[in-house]
């Protein structure tokens, strides 16, 4: 009644690298949350990516269904620097997962930033966010790339 077929062939390992890569993408192996590594990413963005940066303090803060803030602080040698990043909640109730990563019941892009005092206007913060997602893509490809080369040698 049902044909069976079997694949003679193996999927290419730039498939199987993509799918692995893409399925790992939001693990950074950092143990970071999404929303500091996004926060910095911003950063980035809008002052320049500079591997001179020297993060001196990441912080964040919930406050209960109003927002959860990630407050950085940097030392570099074109000058100091903060940022906060506000993040709405975004929980349609209260879960084990919200309780035990608090952070997980708030937006994963932010509604608000103020960098160096200054706030960004919501079409720059939307643009930010914009320029960070395709940093973080590139960084994605990137990764993937250097995986395959180094699986031809």
């Amino acid at each position: 009644m049902f044909d069976t077929f079997q694949t003679t062939h193996a999927p290419p390992r730039a498939l199987l690298s993509l799918a692995a890569a893409l399925m790992l993408a939001g693990c950074s192996g950092s143990g970071e949350d999404v929303r500091v590594t996004l926060c910095k990413d911003l950063v980035a963005v809008q002052l320049g990516d500079s591997a001179a940066r020297n993060w001196t303090e990441t912080a964040t803060e919930t406050r209960g269904y109003e927002h959860a803030a990630v407050k950085l602080r940097w030392s570099a040698a074109d000058g100091d620097g903060s940022a906060t990043c506000y993040y709405d909640y975004n929980a349609v109730e209260n879960t084990a997962m919200g309780l035990s990563e608090p952070l997980s019941s708030y937006a994963a892009s932010p509604s608000k930033m103020v960098l160096n005092a200054k706030t960004l206007s919501k079409p720059a913060l939307a643009e930010a966010v914009k320029q960070a997602m395709l940093k973080q893509g590139r960084s994605l490809v990137d990764g993937v790339k250097r995986g395959l080369n180094q699986g031809d040698h």
